[in-house]
């Protein structure tokens, strides 16, 4: 990632450090942080796992070996089926990160239509916001509205198809959300006010 410049008033994106938080408060509090990642060409994932464009990864310490949680990709090593994969996912691509016990987490808008990270040292696009004061005709254009934080109900944790965090090694395996088992769904994000 290119470091900002001094006259760069938007400074580099805040989502790889809200992503290294929340999986911070995930391990401290014993949760298993998953990711949802919306998958393109750019995303280095097992295919078979990929459902309508998108897959679930367990990202906890338990479940991954060599966990890089970087400014631009989030590298790992897991385990599909009993297979070890190297997984590769580019920040931009993930949509949403939560605790699987609870949903608590956060979403993140869909990477920007033309579908692959940037390049090398090739800056990502950034969507530029601008405080509208009361009474301001000028106001800026509003970007399409992000996908609604579905709530968990009853505060009971999802039901994933079996012990555990579904799976060989705790990754995407038949029983996990996403996975090709039949479950198919993710647990659902909680809001949090």
């Amino acid at each position: 990632m290119t470091p900002p410049t001094a006259g760069d008033p938007q400074g580099s994106s805040t989502r790889p450090y809200l992503l290294r938080a929340l999986h911070e408060w995930c391990t401290d509090n014993g949760f298993t942080p998953y990711v949802a990642v919306h998958v393109d060409a750019s995303v280095q994932v097992p295919a078979e796992y990929v459902k309508n464009g998108e897959i679930v990864l367990n990202i906890g310490f338990e479940a991954t070996a060599n966990l890089e949680l970087g400014n631009d990709f989030i590298r790992f090593r897991a385990r599909f089926g009993g297979a070890a994969r190297d997984i590769v996912v580019p920040v931009d691509h993930v949509v949403a990160i939560y605790a699987r016990e609870n949903g608590q987490g956060m979403a993140f808008p869909m990477p920007a239509e033309g579908g692959d990270a940037p390049v090398g040292n090739a800056p990502a696009a950034r969507t530029e916001l601008r405080l509208a004061r009361p009474g301001d005709a000028s106001r800026p254009p509003v970007p399409a509205a992000p996908r609604p934080l579905p709530t968990v109900r009853g505060g009971e944790p999802p039901d994933d198809g079996g012990p555990g965090v579904g799976g060989a090694g705790g990754q995407g395996g038949p029983g996990a959300p996403g996975g090709p088992g039949g479950v198919g769904k993710r647990p659902r994000l909680k809001r949090v006010k």
